[in-house]
């Protein structure tokens, strides 16, 4: 109980403090690309932190990529659906505009991507904006590194999301994964699935009502398990790590991620 205390208290006052570092941020003009809850969410956001919102685009009127509203941003951010995603990301790249998007289940173009930076566009991704999230990506490895020393303990994991989530495994289960496979030895791939090879990292993806997102990481043998997991309450923590990567961004350049600006 001292522990988990002690971790809710750091991770309390890590956001507190790096939030806090950012509130004084020059008002910025902010292009948003998707607009159902999150792109609400991080309108919101975005205001209440003195940023204004000169584009807003969707499925009905995509054509606005080639609008000065939207060439007048300082940063746009994007939460779409998968197929929409690349599309989205090369009509921003075009316009001039740097890029934040948090849409998953597109990466078998990343590395496109990644060459449009090396020619001077800027795009930030993070499969997970939450700063709660990106913490737990930390611990997950720190543990992963810690428990590669003992073969007793078998890992596999769970994750959940509201039903209207197309990709599974979620991206965040991905990153989850990829830390895990990085430092246990014994485990060389992952497999959604209940059961599978003992080298395989088996992950299971459930759909469920309206939940933001859980996802829990589970270290078991014949004697006892060990368990870590991250449960968000609700969209806000996602939708205000995407603004303060906004931030971020507008003062950067190139491809970036969560750890240029988290720096741990």
């Amino acid at each position: 109980m001292q522990f988990h205390s002690l971790i809710l208290t750091f991770t309390h006052s890590l956001i507190e403090s790096f939030t806090h570092s950012l509130i004084k941020s020059l008002s910025m003009k902010i292009a948003l690309i998707g607009y159902g809850k999150m792109g609400k969410e991080i309108e919101a956001i975005a205001k209440s932190r003195g940023h204004e919102i000169v584009s807003i685009i969707d499925v009905d009127n995509k054509e606005d990529f080639n609008s000065e509203a939207f060439k007048s941003a300082d940063v746009a951010i994007e939460f779409t659906v998968p197929a929409a995603a690349y599309d989205n990301i090369k009509a921003t790249f075009a316009a001039g505009v740097k890029l934040v998007s948090g849409t998953t289940g597109w990466l078998d173009k990343i590395d496109e991507i990644k060459a449009d930076c090396a020619g001077g566009s800027t795009f930030f991704y993070a499969s997970n904006f939450s700063l709660g999230v990106n913490i737990f990506f930390a611990l997950n490895k720190y543990l992963a590194k810690i428990m590669n020393q003992f073969e007793a303990y078998d890992v596999s994991m769970e994750e959940t999301h509201h039903i209207h989530k197309l990709d599974s495994p979620s991206g965040t289960a991905l990153t989850i994964a990829e830390g895990i496979l990085e430092n246990v030895d014994r485990k060389t791939s992952w497999k959604e699935a209940t059961e599978g090879e003992a080298d395989e990292l088996l992950i299971e993806a459930f759909r469920r009502g309206e939940v933001p997102g859980d996802h829990s990481v589970k270290y078991d043998s014949p004697e006892d398990f060990i368990k870590i997991e991250h449960s968000a309450y609700s969209r806000k923590g996602f939708a205000l790590g995407a603004v303060l990567a906004a931030e971020f961004t507008a003062k950067n350049n190139g491809f970036l991620g969560m750890k240029d600006m988290l720096k741990f």
